[in-house]
């Protein structure tokens, strides 16, 4: 045994001997024993070759350089050996530069993951020179630390690197081989519009802007260091300054991102191998897109001058125009009172002819008071006398009510103690309303005074659940209260404009310090096509579109101050006209309107400043407040007792702009907010409606539902009867109708732009009821005049071409900036206006004409007495 074991050992020790050693990894030699190979290089050979740990390779090259002319030089190189862990580093030496690079070349996209490239391609920074013709000399090092690594180099010049104007030029790229090129302003261009754009979306890519300067960034990892910059799908542009740019030149610069969230596209995924770590580098392979380049010259400085006059020209117009307007109506009015005068004066006439003269003079006003006969809100057989005290035998006594001269409506009252009623404001001599002073002080009168009166409080009831009203029924307050009370809608909204501005002034400012400073344009969505820069500001034209908000609303503001001076001065006076005739005049709810359309004028300049996700409330609030001042005020016209306050008018408006704002941050494709908001808008409507039928006369309390209940038995089960109001009803069910509807809608669908949604909501039901008023004034033989229609005609066609221009979708912050900038167009008026600027100068002129019609609309009745005036 022993004999066998020494055998199988020597066998062993025979078997080992024979076997080659191990490789063994060489250890690089000091530096100045390591062997260098240097070699004249040639442009457009390419070289293959090997490297090891020590042996550095070194590629001299030498090219003439002009002074008016620049070439580009490219190295592109191929490592053939596929060894990531240890890489082969290329370094070029140029005389004012040095550019290195390791292939593979390792880049890293969204959180943290690596992407290995094997081909890569730079292009040398070129270096100025002051001679007519220089050589210069650049050298390139290869060296690595792994064992024999073969690869390939190749250096070539580049042709088209500098870019001509107005000439388009095609190219390739990729994460690896970015492209950069030059362009040099003309003597006569000021600033241009670099305009960049592909067939494909994908791969996303960046446009960089960069001054000429070493070394150029133009990698994923590092172009966003210097210059300007965009991310990119099918387009971009970027507008350059030659003032920015000492050497009025810049570098162009395209790079192809390694991944494609940053454009709007998925998280690619590239599966592992078996046994490969989460944290080894991804080959994209050929991750490559094709791209075109074009430079043109942008507007000059006289376009801008001529763009702001015409701004002004369209807007001051309508300051000419409405004195123009003014001065026809002055001279119409005095001509007609001469012409009155005379007729008074003629002894011929007697007061028959009188009247058919003239049909501004009611005959109330002729030969008795103004409500000789039973009218809204008048009680019992009394004399219409003002001095006279009036009582009522409620036990016995019968409420009459006419209705614009048709018979009369005659209901029993329930018995109850006799008591003195108070005067109705309708009731009262003209003597007596004339005679109290109506411009005073209104700090001592409060609305609540009137409306604490037990006897008051009873003729509420009894007058706002008639089933015939006039405006006299609803215009019984004090005048001075109810002035008063509807001055604060124009308080409180000056009050909200400034709290509101102030911030955003100063928020959009830094904005655009932000966009200045860093260079990253994706901050803000502009219309890039389309984007008119103006010192710091990058898209002045949109800011000057916004100048008509502002203009036509301050000229609205000056046409009721005039209107509100003019009825002043008829109320000293002692005009029978102003007093009692017509619809009440409240000019607050007019103020805080033309207030309003200015605030969404300077903010939504504001906005445009760097409109983005973060700021896209700033002018939508105000629409939200223009549209609800404008229902208020057409209920106010003959519901001036009985219209909201200031205080929960703005604070249904601040409840609506939070919807807006929660909606935007959570409500993108969450089922349970829209849930939750239909609910919220349908009880909301439901609440509302009742609210409107019921005059305000009824309440929201414990025994709502038993009374509902009640009121369902005795009108549907046991009689089947009608409403008692039908005008009221059918306003209201096509109101629930359209906004059920609208509810629906949202829950099923879920739109994206939920503050669009949330104004589409808006817009639909001030609308309706916009209808609905002049469907029934028609119907109630009134008329409407020639200037009201002339602008409700005009209005309507212009906010047909508004909306069209609003729908273009020029940009959207619902995207990604570079999805957003797919959507661009070029100008269209003036090559300084695009698509939306004209959205905002017609829905400028539009908003103010919905205003005038507001305003004039019920001008026919100013000789109407109040109580031949319906309610609906």
């Amino acid at each position: 045994m022993s004999g066998a074991g020494a055998a199988v050992l020597a066998w062993a020790l025979l078997a080992g001997a024979l076997l080659p050693p191990p490789p063994v990894r060489p250890q690089p030699l000091p530096h100045g024993a390591r062997e260098m190979r240097e070699k004249e290089a040639q442009f457009n050979t390419t070289y293959s070759d090997w490297v090891h740990a020590n042996l550095l390779n070194i590629y001299a090259f030498n090219h003439s350089v002009r002074r008016n002319r620049t070439e580009g030089v490219r190295v592109s190189v191929n490592v053939l050996s596929d060894q990531k862990d240890q890489p082969v580093l290329f370094v070029v030496r140029q005389k004012e530069a040095v550019v290195s690079f390791q292939v593979p070349l390792i880049l890293r996209g969204l959180y943290q993951r690596k992407y290995a490239y094997q081909e890569v391609s730079r292009t040398l920074c070129q270096p100025q020179t002051k001679a007519e013709v220089e050589t210069q000399h650049f050298y390139v090092d290869v060296s690595t630390l792994s064992l024999n690594t073969s690869y390939q180099l190749r250096v070539t010049r580049v042709e088209n690197f500098v870019l001509r104007t107005n000439e388009r030029f095609s190219f390739n790229a990729t994460a690896a081989q970015p492209q950069y090129f030059k362009y040099e302003f003309p003597e006569e261009v000021d600033s241009v519009i670099v305009k960049v754009t592909s067939a494909m979306a994908f791969p996303c890519s960046v446009i960089s802007i960069q001054d000429i300067l070493c070394p150029v960034y133009d990698l994923d990892n590092n172009v966003a260091f210097i210059g300007m910059y965009q991310t990119m799908t099918k387009k971009a542009a970027i507008t350059v300054q030659k003032k920015d740019f000492p050497s009025h030149s810049f570098y162009v610069v395209v790079v192809v991102k390694t991944e494609d969230e940053a454009c709007g596209g998925a998280l690619p995924y590239y599966p592992l191998s078996k046994n490969a770590s989460p944290d080894e580098p991804v080959d994209q392979h050929n991750r490559q897109k094709t791209l075109e380049v074009m430079v043109s010259p942008a507007i000059t400085s006289e376009a801008y001058v001529r763009s702001v006059l015409f701004c002004l020209g369209i807007f001051l117009s309508f300051y000419i125009l409405t004195l123009l307007i003014a001065c026809w109506e002055s001279c119409r009015r005095q001509h007609k009172r001469k012409g009155l005068l005379a007729a008074m004066d003629s002894p011929s006439l007697d007061t028959a002819s009188l009247l058919g003269h003239s049909r501004s003079i009611p005959d109330s006003f002729l030969n008795h008071g103004p409500y000789d006969s039973y009218g809204y809100g008048s009680f019992g057989n009394g004399s219409s006398s003002s001095t006279e005290g009036i009582t009522d035998s409620l036990g016995s006594a019968e409420v009459s009510y006419s209705y614009m001269g048709q018979e009369q409506f005659k209901r029993r009252t329930p018995s109850a103690p006799t008591r003195p009623l108070s005067i109705p404001m309708g009731e009262r001599s003209l003597e007596n309303v004339a005679s109290r002073p109506r411009l005073d002080s209104l700090s001592s009168v409060e609305e609540d005074d009137y409306d604490t009166l037990a006897d008051i409080d009873y003729d509420k009831n009894v007058i706002r659940t008639k089933q015939y009203l006039c405006v006299a029924d609803l215009a019984r307050k004090d005048k001075r209260v109810l002035r008063k009370k509807y001055q604060i809608y124009f308080w409180n909204i000056a009050t909200i404009a400034v709290f509101y501005a102030l911030p955003v002034i100063q928020l959009v400012i830094t904005y655009q310090t932000v966009v200045n400073v860093t260079g990253n344009q994706d901050i803000c969505y502009y219309n890039f096509l389309c984007a008119h820069p103006l010192g710091n500001l990058s898209a002045f034209n949109n800011i000057l579109s916004n100048l008509g908000y502002v203009l036509l609303g301050l000229l609205f503001l000056l046409i009721i101050l005039q209107r509100e001076i003019n009825y002043n001065r008829a109320l000293l006076r002692n005009d029978t006209h102003a007093l009692e005739c017509g619809i009440p005049k409240h000019f607050g709810l007019f103020y805080a309107m033309g207030t309003a359309l200015m605030m969404e004028g300077l903010l939504s300049a504001c906005y445009h400043v760097c409109p983005n996700y973060t700021n896209f409330q700033f002018d939508t609030s105000f629409m939200y407040m223009i549209a609800g001042l404008c229902m208020l005020k057409l209920y106010q016209k003959r519901h001036p007792d009985i219209n909201a306050s200031a205080y929960s008018a703005y604070a249904c408006l601040a409840l609506v702009i939070f919807f807006s704002v929660v909606g935007v941050v959570f409500g993108k494709g969450n089922t349970a907010f829209w849930i939750v908001f239909s609910v919220i808008h349908i009880v909301a409507t439901l609440l509302l409606s009742t609210q409107l039928y019921y005059m305000g006369r009824w309440k929201l309390d414990s025994g709502i539902l038993r009374r509902i209940l009640h009121v369902l038995y005795t009108d549907c089960v046991r009689q089947c009867s009608g409403p008692m109001y039908v005008d009221r009803m059918v306003l209201l069910v096509m109101g629930n109708i359209i906004n059920w509807s609208l509810a629906a809608y949202g829950l099923i669908v879920r739109p994206n732009d939920f503050a669009s949604y949330l104004l589409a909501i808006g817009i639909c039901n001030l609308l309706l009821y916009f209808a609905f008023y002049i469907i029934m004034k028609l119907r109630s033989g009134e008329r409407i005049k020639l200037i009201p229609l002339l602008c409700i005609i005009s209005t309507s066609v212009v906010w047909g071409f508004a909306l069209f221009f609003f729908f273009q979708g020029l940009s959207t912050w619902q995207k990604t900036p570079a999805e957003s900038r797919e959507h661009n167009r070029d100008c269209i008026l003036l090559d300084f206006f695009d698509d939306h600027d004209i959205w905002h100068f017609l829905s400028s002129i539009a908003m103010f004409g919905s205003f005038l019609v507001l305003l004039t609309l019920d001008d026919d009745l100013d000789c109407v007495q109040r109580d031949k005036i319906y309610v609906f």
